[in-house]
């Protein structure tokens, strides 16, 4: 007889976003890859400057840094999939906690004259980890989806 309560008690949790921009895939995916433009929307509400490094090929390596008043925070990562206005799949760990490394999913899917773009961020460390990227993220579409607006 197997059990499987071992895998249920392994699961990390997880957040899905989904997003219609008006805009067509290649803009959409030109705003996760491109520096500058990187730098107009990411990080959630409070964020007064980002910085943003990226060598957008698989294996590649990124990194951004978000300024708060009084501080700063730094994401880096690794690019696992890039497909050009289609998909990017990419680790996330803040530089404070690099053992805690998370997993990130963007799909762009064309839908009319716009982009359904989907951001699956899964393998977070705890649910409150997961709450705090929720808000985060959410913030930060907000600002994306203001660009295309």
């Amino acid at each position: 007889m197997s059990t499987h309560s071992g895998t249920l008690a392994a699961a990390k949790p997880s957040l899905t976003i989904k997003r219609r921009f008006n805009a067509p895939p290649a803009k959409v995916y030109a705003a996760w890859t491109d520096p500058k433009l990187i730098a107009r929307w990411f990080g959630p509400q409070g964020v007064e400057r980002v910085e943003a490094e990226t060598d957008l090929r698989v294996g590649g390596r990124y990194h951004i840094t978000m300024h708060v008043p009084g501080d700063r925070h730094d994401v880096l990562g690794v690019y696992r999939e890039v497909v050009p206005n289609e998909r990017l799949v990419f680790t996330w760990a803040w530089k404070s906690t690099p053992e805690r490394e998370s997993l990130v999913t963007v799909t762009f899917k064309a839908d009319g004259e716009g982009t359904l773009m989907t951001l699956l961020h899964e393998q977070f460390f705890d649910a409150d980890a997961r709450d705090r990227h929720q808000t985060g993220w959410g913030g930060a579409i907000d600002k994306l989806e203001k660009i295309f607006s």
